[in-house]
């Protein structure tokens, strides 16, 4: 009889390398690999011969790189989206494109299961599992972190070297990290101390440390439309070919590293170095578009409809009725985002250098210093303070009735 299919949600690191065996012992399972690549570079040379010598009867590694960007990556840069002031959401979004095509192979291979390689302390566990919730309910989600009896990154390691898997970290190199198109996270090892300072010449790997930065800057200038960015210097780029330019000029000049103790959806607090050269760089440049042409509402409750939307994306709820309608809203709200914005990327910053837009709503007659009586007069000042100031002055002076 042919067995039953599980599909493996499978990077080549060392958590899924020995997930594959696991499988096979405790489930009798055929396992299918399937590697989403959303941009891990080299990480996914020689996978296949990896995955079918660990014991898995196939794998896809399926191309998600260009739609991650678009539909993912974009929308939620639009939405102005940081957790909790400092994580721009790297992994967090990478997650439920990878789940959506995990259910896809698992519908068309017939399987009856999906499992994956995330800790039971993480928030991915939660990412895969309500995507999977959301897409096909019916499918089984395994998640040997949750039961097995490995214990450590220490223990996985020793359970590769006894079943003879190939796994592409050491004992003296046990950083957890998770690498895409928009960013590269670090965790563990020194790094769960919070009073250690991190190496970062031995850490990066998107680019060098302010320090080591030039002494020289870079000017960049980014095109927007509909709070899109579309084009670099004045040239039209797709969407992935923009970002990965970006991560390169970011990465020379030290750009993008963020140093977190966050808190994670299951109660813990976790510290992580992260990498987002291009990603700094791009919410740098939509902000200061939108300083010139949103009005100043909208502006406010976009930064409040913007934290909400972090939490949802951090969570794991996109493919939430909520998700979906606040990227709706901020689509109407971006509809004049359009525009260039300069920057000066000089040793870790991003410096705003200049922006312009069709839709700007900086008039200069107004805004100058001098007077223009068509438009405003300073003398309309004297009246706006007496009335924004009323209810100030009307309780001072019940104030004074009783202090007398």
């Amino acid at each position: 009889m042919a067995k039953d299919k599980v599909i493996l949600a499978y990077s080549g690191g060392l958590d899924t390398s020995i997930i594959i065996p696991w499988l096979k012992e405790n489930y009798d399972y055929d396992v299918i690999a399937v590697c989403g690549d959303v941009g891990q570079g080299k990480e996914t040379d020689g996978l296949d011969e990896r995955a079918k010598k660990a014991g898995a009867s196939k794998l896809y590694i399926e191309d998600l790189r260009d739609e991650y960007v678009e539909d993912f990556i974009f929308p939620t840069l639009k939405a102005g989206a940081v957790y909790e002031g400092k994580y721009l959401l790297g992994t967090s979004h990478a997650r439920p494109i990878i789940a959506r095509r995990l259910v896809e192979i698992a519908k068309q291979e017939g399987a009856v299961a999906i499992c994956h390689g995330a800790t039971g302390k993480g928030n991915d566990q939660v990412r895969f599992e309500l995507t999977i919730k959301a897409l096909a309910p019916e499918l089984k989600i395994i998640a040997p972190w949750r039961i097995w009896d490995i214990k450590s990154r220490e223990d996985a390691v020793d359970y590769a070297e006894a079943h003879n898997i190939d796994i592409p970290v050491t004992k003296k190199d046990l950083y957890s990290r998770d690498r895409n198109i928009w960013h590269i996270s670090h965790e563990g090892m020194d790094l769960e101390d919070p009073a250690n300072e991190p190496q970062l010449d031995s850490l990066l790997k998107l680019g060098v440390s302010p320090e080591k930065a030039p002494d020289k800057p870079t000017y960049v200038t980014i095109g927007f439309e509909k709070g899109v960015p579309v084009s670099l210097d004045g040239k039209k780029i797709a969407p992935r070919p923009l970002v990965e330019k970006l991560n390169e000029l970011g990465g020379k000049n030290g750009i993008g590293i963020a140093d977190i103790v966050e808190d994670r959806l299951v109660g813990m607090k976790s510290r992580g170095v992260y990498e987002t050269p291009g990603g700094t760089i791009l919410y740098t440049a939509i902000q200061e578009l939108e300083y010139l042409c949103l009005d100043r509402d909208t502006q406010a409750f976009k930064r409040q409809a913007a934290i909400k939307f972090a939490e949802l994306v951090y969570d794991g709820k996109w493919y939430t009725p909520l998700r979906e309608a606040l990227s709706e809203m901020v689509d109407s709200m971006e509809e004049t985002v359009t525009g260039e914005v300069r920057l000066k990327l000089y040793k870790g910053c991003a410096i705003p250098a200049g922006a312009k837009s069709p839709y700007s709503l900086y008039n200069e007659d107004i805004a100058s210093f001098g007077d223009s009586h068509e438009l405003y007069s300073h003398k309309d000042s004297e009246g706006f303070i007496n009335l924004f100031g009323l209810p100030l002055k009307v309780r001072a002076m019940m104030k004074n009735r009783f202090d007398k």
